[in-house]
């Protein structure tokens, strides 16, 4: 997209190379390296995602307008500026017995 930051487009990039590699092994091996590091690049993204909403908020804006920046609802924004997850809520009883069935 070209209004996308400049840092999305490296990212995915950075994606697509991992993808460009030929050699099976080597290519595994990457990806297995990186991904082992996910988990503390997600949860930066995160914590800096909740810091920067806050401090929209503290400038003035409403917890609409940061949704509608972010693509999500006003509720997620607030949840974001908590800290709070999404939840994962456990299947309706009719449906995982529908799929148990």
């Amino acid at each position: 997209m070209a209004d996308e930051p400049e840092e999305v487009g490296r990212l995915v990039e950075a994606i697509e190379a991992f993808e460009a590699i030929e050699d099976d092994e080597a290519c595994a091996v990457a990806v297995s390296r990186a991904l082992a590091q996910w988990p503390d690049h997600h949860s930066k993204l995160r914590e800096l995602r909740q810091r920067r909403v806050q401090s929209l908020k503290a400038q003035g804006k409403t917890w609409p307008e940061i949704g509608q920046l972010l693509g999500i609802t006003a509720a997620r924004a607030q949840q974001i500026s908590a800290g709070l997850r999404g939840s994962k809520r456990p299947p309706k009883k009719d449906d995982a017995e529908a799929s148990n069935g």
